[in-house]
Formats: C-alpha cells, sequence, structure tokens
C-alpha cells in the first residue's frame, strides 16, 4: 500500500505537465491576428482573403493577401466601415522576387486612428501586369504610386498622372528590380565640367 500512494503521488507531481500542454493546446487554437477585420471584409466580399498572417513579434498587426482586381473595392470597404476606419494609407510600396511565379508583391500599410490598429495588405502580380490605383480612396497613394512605377516598373491603371518621380523619363530601367545591374553605366555620371578662370 504504502507504495501505491508514492506512485499516486508522483502521478500528481506530473500536473504541470499537464497544464503545459492545455496551454500548447490553448496556443495552438488561439484566434488568427486580425480575425475580426477578415469578417469585416468577407461580409462585403467573400474568400476576398486569400491567406491571412502576421509576424511572431508584433502580432497585433496583420497581412491578408487579396486578389489584384479587389484591392480598390476591398481598400473603399475598410476605410469606410465602421469596425475599420482605415482612413490613413502610411505606405504604399513594392517587392521583387524573380523566381516566384506571380514576381511582384504590392504591399498597402494602413492605420485606423480610431481604432489605433494597423493593417498590412498585398497583392501578387505577374510581370507587366497593372494594377487599378488606389488614388481614389487615398489621395496619399498618388505619387506613392508613382514611386512604385518609376523603381519597379509597376503600372497602375487609372491612375490621373502616372510619370516617374525621381528619374528621368529616358532612365530606360527601373533600379529596384532584383534584376537591375549593380554597377552604373559610365555614361550615366555626370561630372562637372571645369570652368576656365578669367585671365587664363
Amino acid at each position: 500500500m504504502p507504495d501505491e500512494v508514492v506512485e499516486n503521488s508522483e502521478e500528481t507531481n506530473g500536473a504541470p505537465d499537464s497544464e503545459e500542454s492545455a496551454e500548447e493546446i490553448a496556443e495552438a487554437v488561439k484566434t488568427p491576428p486580425g480575425e475580426d477585420l477578415k469578417e469585416v471584409v468577407e461580409s462585403a466580399f467573400p474568400g476576398a482573403v486569400l491567406e491571412q498572417s502576421a509576424y511572431e513579434d508584433d502580432e497585433d498587426e496583420a497581412t491578408f493577401v487579396l486578389d489584384v482586381d479587389s484591392i480598390v473595392a476591398v481598400c473603399t470597404h475598410l476605410r469606410d466601415h465602421g469596425d475599420a476606419l482605415f482612413k490613413l494609407l502610411t505606405d504604399l510600396t513594392a517587392a521583387h522576387y524573380p523566381e516566384a511565379e506571380d514576381p511582384f508583391e504590392m504591399l498597402y500599410h494602413l492605420y485606423s486612428f480610431e481604432h489605433n490598429r494597423r493593417l498590412r495588405l498585398k497583392v501578387r502580380i505577374k510581370e507587366g501586369r497593372a494594377v487599378p490605383t488606389v488614388s481614389g480612396v487615398w489621395t496619399s497613394a498618388d505619387w506613392m504610386e508613382r514611386e512604385v512605377y518609376d523603381l519597379f516598373g509597376i503600372e497602375f491603371e487609372g491612375h490621373p498622372d502616372l510619370r516617374r518621380i525621381l528619374l528621368p523619363d529616358n532612365w530606360g530601367s527601373h533600379p529596384m528590380r532584383k534584376d537591375y545591374p549593380l554597377e552604373g553605366r559610365g555614361e550615366r555620371i555626370y561630372t562637372k565640367p571645369k570652368r576656365k578662370e578669367i585671365g587664363e
């Protein structure tokens, strides 16, 4: 009998392991970041969110991957819906992954003053695929999209003034692409000519 008592006591001491398992299970079934915002989007556009994720060190900022054709409608909805109110486009940029099936990503970083929340949107596109402009949703997108056009070569359908913003019109290439050469061409280097001094 004493042996049985000791054995039961050891089983009781193993309870913390059970508690750890419960915590691990709770972590595994935790609501994904931004689930409420996903519901806001899909209440109007079912299936619009293709992927949902967040960085481990910043789970409060969710990332939604959308289809490129839905970007304007979804952005407008997120700007106007009472549970979202993302009235500020803090940044709009792109990334280039040459080996990917869809080598370009458009990234939209949104902020809601009313809810003090951030949200990141992505769309993936193929080479040469134009993206609908969101300059009608947020005026600040105008020059941001011009910068993406200038540096990545991505065009924006419906943009009111799509032209280069940093480089000359005749530059002919887009330096933020991964296939842009690392060394510049000599004829592009500007050297100020030496001025002849009076009396020489």
